[in-house]
């Protein structure tokens, strides 16, 4: 198993070190526009791998160097050093560019790859990645709300005592402002989780979750690279595993050529069902509410690669 990170920055690093300790592959590939700041990385995993249990070949490169790789994680973004990022669409534009250079010699050298897209706003990067790539949808997808999911299932373990891994409850939609929970199936050991004022408070705490991190320490990195070795582990070992990820789709829920988050399936041909949660009147409403604005920004930052 072959992994390729495309990035060098804080994210690419953290989501590298998880994998070696993970030890999901037997050989990762390093690869950004510097090649010597991938050198450094490369080398540093390498001296982590005494402390491992197996071998591993590590290797740096730049981004136009990786071949062959059967699962490729996309962290690269734009330099924000300087600037104050109060919103993920901020980085559009310029990712957009940067990502029109990069898809399609990524999708050229590596064409059996599962592309996972981390960079932000990563459900408009993701559409983008789908149609510049030419890859199928399924072998296409951003890590999306996982991360918020999981946030939102860590404040609601603490408020009702129960392990967050035995919560079953997702938030859908944008990785961003407009993502709105399903609570009306929430449960744990089959009992409803109610949805009570107090546990959409919690949500609204989710939401800001993100830039919280960002205003105390100016970056994001373990929780993320975490959920990304989730998407990766279910890929590279065929788990058929349950999560909310972004997905390019034709039509879900009656919501036609759209990009964001829904609940999926993912083994190692990437996603391989698409899951149609029941939702009440509000979370219907939440859903097309969503729709429309993540349609929008997509047609506005990408307008030619839309349809």
């Amino acid at each position: 198993m072959k992994i390729a990170i495309i990035g060098t920055g804080r994210v690419g690093s953290s989501v590298a070190y998880a994998l070696v300790l993970k030890q999901f592959c037997n050989h990762l590939v390093i690869a950004g526009r510097s090649y010597e700041k991938a050198r450094g990385d490369a080398l540093d995993l390498q001296h982590t791998l005494a402390f491992c249990s197996r071998p591993m070949r590590i290797e740096a490169c730049t981004n136009e160097q990786v071949m062959d790789a059967d699962i490729i994680v996309i962290t690269a973004s734009v330099d924000t050093e300087g600037q104050v990022i109060t919103s993920r669409i901020q980085l559009g534009n310029k990712n957009a560019a940067m990502f029109r250079e990069l898809i399609p010699i990524l999708a050229a050298n590596n064409p059996d790859a599962v592309l996972i897209v981390v960079t932000n706003p990563v459900d408009v990067m993701t559409y983008a990645a789908s149609k510049l790539s030419g890859f199928l949808p399924n072998r296409v997808m951003g890590v999306g709300t996982l991360v918020d999911s999981a946030r939102f299932r860590t404040l609601l373990s603490q408020e009702v005592h129960i392990h967050p891994g035995d919560l079953r409850t997702y938030i859908l939609g944008e990785h961003g402002p407009n993502q709105f929970p399903i609570l009306s199936s929430a449960e744990a050991g089959g009992e409803r989780i109610r949805d009570t004022p107090r546990h959409r408070e919690l949500f609204t705490q989710v939401i800001e979750a993100g830039f919280e991190v960002y205003r105390l320490k100016g970056y994001t990195n373990h929780a993320i690279a975490t959920a990304t070795c989730m998407v990766v582990e279910a890929v590279a070992f065929d788990e058929s595993r349950t999560m909310p990820l972004t997905t390019r789709f034709d039509d879900w829920m009656g919501i036609q050529d759209n990009c964001f988050s829904i609940p999926v399936v993912v083994g190692r041909s990437g996603i391989i069902r698409h899951l149609y949660p029941e939702m009440n009147d509000d979370e219907q409403q939440n859903l097309q509410t969503a729709a429309a604005v993540i349609k929008s920004t997509i047609i506005s930052l990408i307008p030619d690669l839309v349809g």
